[in-house]
């Protein structure tokens, strides 16, 4: 494995215990102050992604055998970040809209981070080959640093719509289920946006605290139901943080800017961002190792459902994990996909992964049994 090298302080200690750089690969650092110190140091094999570097060392790294990643100048992102993103790094900027208006260009989510990224993206649909190439290293850092971040952990994934409104009882009962997942260790993951997936990442963020802090929690966020306001949506989930940010609980989002009216929910402690949705759906069901747990959804959940399915179905019996439906009347009656995804299953290794119900304990026993 390669050293990865995201900081001055992390390459400073390296230089100072190894004194070379051969085979690093060093990410998005301004060098340009340390010709000295690369000039006299092994590059052999050095790969730099984004780094600004001294003239003299840019001219004579390919003859001493490294390799340079041009900076990305000009876009609203990283491409070459070191890390997820964290709720208050996407809504950076972010400036509640004067009046009801909601088009005053600047105002409200569009002011963010989160939101000046979402209009580059959109203006650029489809994107050139540049374009392209930029989004594809920003994700490719991305996906990077999400496999750094679940290194070790056992994480369950969480699947739901994103139109349950936070006074939808659906929307507490998954809250709850999230927190309790959050309790047995495992790392909650969602597709990081609002309705179902916020409530899990709500739970998850609540899950230190005493029982009462989630209820509390939903009864702030009741306030402001539906995400489609999203200053009120954002204003209540800030005065959530702001109350029990000290000790909260960590969880993953994994949103992406092809769904652009849907900003990521602020409760998500890294937010793993894509501009390719594919990329995203595939790289969330493919961590899930504990499980997915599918709470009620639309297309979108539908989609993730045999999309999971299929790499249960092409996996090895170990590496295959459960599939647990919450909502019995919705996946057998209103969305009977559960019947259906029996069926195929039926005489495989699929098969015995498969549960639905409606009583979280049993949630957490399917998705904690072979943890």
């Amino acid at each position: 494995m390669r050293t990865e090298l995201e900081t001055m302080a992390a390459l400073d200690q390296h230089l100072a215990k190894a004194r070379t750089l051969a085979g690093c690969v060093v990410k998005d650092l301004d060098l340009r102050s340390r010709d000295d110190l690369l000039l006299g140091t092994d590059l052999t094999g050095t790969v730099f992604l984004g780094c600004r570097l001294p003239g003299a060392v840019l001219a004579a790294a390919p003859e001493r055998g490294a390799v340079v990643f041009p900076p990305v100048d000009g876009v609203p992102f990283q491409a070459y970040r070191g890390g997820l993103y964290t709720p208050a790094e996407l809504y950076a900027g972010y400036e509640p809209r004067a009046g009801a208006d909601p088009s005053p260009p600047g105002a409200g989510w569009r002011s963010s981070l989160d939101g000046r990224i979402d209009a580059w993206y959109q203006a650029r649909r489809p994107p050139d080959v540049v374009d392209a190439l930029y989004q594809r290293l920003h994700d490719h850092a991305v996906t990077d640093a999400l496999a750094e971040e679940i290194a070790g952990r056992r994480v369950v994934g969480v699947m739901g719509g994103h139109r349950v409104r936070r006074d939808d009882p659906a929307y507490g009962a998954v809250a709850h289920l999230g927190r309790a997942l959050a309790r047995a260790g495992l790392l909650v993951a969602t597709g990081g946006g609002p309705g179902a997936m916020e409530a899990a990442n709500l739970g998850a963020f609540c899950a230190p605290h005493p029982d009462h802090a989630l209820d509390d929690a939903l009864a702030v966020l009741v306030k402001a139901p539906d995400a489609a306001d999203h200053d009120a949506w954002l204003a209540t989930a800030g005065q959530v943080r702001d109350r029990w940010s000290d000790g909260a609980g960590e969880s993953v989002g994994i949103p992406t800017w092809h769904y652009g009216h849907e900003p990521p929910n602020p409760f998500a402690s890294a937010i793993a961002k894509y501009f390719e949705n594919s990329v995203r759906e595939d790289g969330l069901l493919t961590i899930a190792g504990a499980g997915l747990v599918i709470t009620p959804g639309g297309a979108g959940t539908v989609q993730e459902i045999f999309q999971d399915a299929a790499q249960n179905f092409y996996a090895t019996p170990a590496e295959a994990s459960p599939m647990v439906f919450f909502g019995t009347r919705f996946w057998t009656e209103v969305k009977p996909v559960y019947p259906l995804l029996v069926k195929l299953a039926a005489g495989t290794h699929v098969e015995g992964l498969l549960s639905c119900t409606d009583d979280p304990d049993e949630v957490l026993t399917a998705v904690t049994a072979g943890n």
